[in-house]
């Protein structure tokens, strides 16, 4: 018993001379410090990773549905000539419209090959008949640019909404098929054709909505919604004619009272004259 008495007291004396030394505790502490700072920095870097791999989850679900996106703040553009000089050009022939006077709808048709036809846009010239660059009225996608053996070049541009724009009579062109357009890019140079002659340079443009052809005057300097609006006007003008007038009425009640008497007159006479027949008859059979 005493041997371990003593062998037990050795070790605790040998424990506390060495707790004793001055670097043991600091070394404990530093120790520990380690310990504790690694276990945060794991944590830190763990919880790190997570919140990456959902954000990363997040915006791979954001770029897979970026097609049902709705672009904000897009600006609207306004209709403007095909033109890059404007102040230089005129119109030369107008849209045909069909409630426009007779002198108007005579100066809207185009004669080639001895038949007379509609215009379905406007042709713009130099007051010099010189040619002159081509620009796109709206920004959009080329969906035709190529030569026609009558119309000349010709280049189409598609817009939203069923939009497009036309543009005939070039001498060339600067774009091709699926080419991104600005508006007021130049596409081409005016030229002549053979549809129109007598038009000399100058280049036909066409608004169409949905494929019907629209007056470009009516909307230039408007903003491209102007002909939406202009379509559903026009559409629901068809579905619900214009109401008479309170004096249309009038002389429709009037015109038709007048007919009512004017059948009574008619309908009392032809009885006054079948009843003279018959007494006449009646007499002649008398003995």
């Amino acid at each position: 018993m005493k041997e371990e008495e003593k062998n037990r007291t050795s070790k605790i004396t040998k424990l506390q001379r060495f707790f004793r030394r001055r670097w043991v505790f600091p070394a404990i502490y530093l120790i520990s410090a380690v310990v504790v700072l690694t276990a945060v920095l794991w944590y830190q870097s763990a919880s790190n990773n997570d919140v990456k791999d959902k954000l990363a989850d997040d915006g791979k679900s954001a770029y897979d549905n970026r097609d049902d996106a709705v672009e904000v703040g897009k600006p609207v553009e306004n209709v403007v000539m095909p033109v890059v000089d404007s102040e230089n050009v005129t119109v030369v022939k107008k849209f045909f419209e069909t409630n426009a006077s007779k002198e108007e709808k005579e100066a809207a048709l185009v004669n080639y090959d001895n038949t007379y036809s509609m215009s379905k846009g406007i042709d713009l010239a130099e007051k010099d008949g010189k040619t002159f660059d081509v620009s796109a009225s709206l920004s959009g996608t080329v969906i035709k640019a190529a030569k026609d053996p009558v119309l000349g070049y010709v280049v189409e541009i598609e817009h939203e909404d069923g939009l497009s724009t036309v543009y005939q009579s070039l001498s060339e062109v600067s774009v091709k098929q699926g080419d991104k357009i600005e508006q007021n890019q130049v596409i081409g140079k005016a030229g002549k054709n053979l549809y129109n002659e007598e038009g000399g340079n100058h280049v036909h443009f066409e608004i169409r909505k949905d494929g019907v052809a629209l007056n470009p005057l009516n909307f230039m300097d408007k903003p491209v919604s102007s002909i939406e609006k202009a379509m559903e006007k026009q559409a629901s003008e068809v579905k619900q004619p214009a109401q008479p007038s309170v004096e249309e009425k009038a002389k429709t009640e009037e015109k038709a009272k007048d007919d009512t008497e004017g059948k009574t007159k008619r309908e009392d006479s032809t009885d006054d004259s079948g009843a003279q027949d018959e007494g006449q008859t009646k007499d002649s059979t008398q003995p």
